[in-house]
């Protein structure tokens, strides 16, 4: 998909389908294996290995105290894939394309704030892959004794580098707003993709509201 708007969207309504009922994680699931370059995804998937362990414990609590952690934990997972494929997918500057798109120069503001976000985003993951490397050369694992340190260090840089960008900014004299003229290239594979994510929306939709009547009965 090479549509920010469609990306976007989809990632949107297949968020909210697995969220609204196990059967929208399903198919949610299905429509990823179907749209998504999972090569893209190699890349943070050490990241992707901790936030799923994290998932992992709190279905595995839920499910201790009588909640359903198995539901909690297909549909989060899915969830997590949606972002990941998000994130991958993104490119500079796609974020800032649609907030001006959608909402005129007015989005312009919100769409370097997003992009920023995704900036640092970006950074942390670089980071933790130099600190990984760092580690391994040192003959050192990752584990509990180098995370509270390596995580020190890394909201110390994401601060710093949060200040840095405020005084560029400054210097050049920026205060709010902006003028960008976006430019789209949608291709056919992208309205099959946006039009199957509303669908499964739909339906997510519906069989949530049949089954809460069926369990109200």
């Amino acid at each position: 998909m090479q549509d920010p708007r469609i990306i976007l969207a989809s990632a949107a309504l297949l968020s909210l389908a697995a969220f609204v009922s196990i059967w929208g994680a399903a198919l949610a699931l299905i429509w990823w294996l179907a749209f998504t370059p999972r090569h893209r995804l190699l890349k943070n998937r050490p990241a992707l290995f901790v936030m799923a362990a994290l998932i992992a414990i709190v279905s595995g609590l839920a499910s201790l105290t009588g909640g359903s952690g198995i539901s909690y934990f297909i549909r989060m997972t899915v969830i997590l894939l949606i972002g990941a494929w998000l994130f991958a997918g993104l490119k500079e500057g796609d974020i800032l394309s649609v907030s001006v798109w959608g909402l005129g120069n007015k989005g312009f503001e919100i769409g370097v704030t997003a992009e920023m976000g995704m900036q640092m985003a970006y950074a942390l993951f670089e980071d933790c892959t130099r600190i990984r490397i760092a580690l391994n050369l040192k003959g050192q694992d990752w584990g509990i004794r180098t995370i509270q340190p390596a995580g020190h260090l890394l909201i110390r840089d994401a601060l710093q580098r949060a200040e840095d960008t405020a005084e560029l900014l400054a210097m050049r004299g920026y205060r709010d707003g902006g003028t960008l003229c976006p430019v789209f290239h949608p291709q056919r594979w992208d309205a099959i993709g946006g039009i199957c994510a509303a669908g499964i929306l739909v339906f997510a939709v519906v069989v949530g509201v049949s089954e809460f009547f069926i369990l109200y009965r």
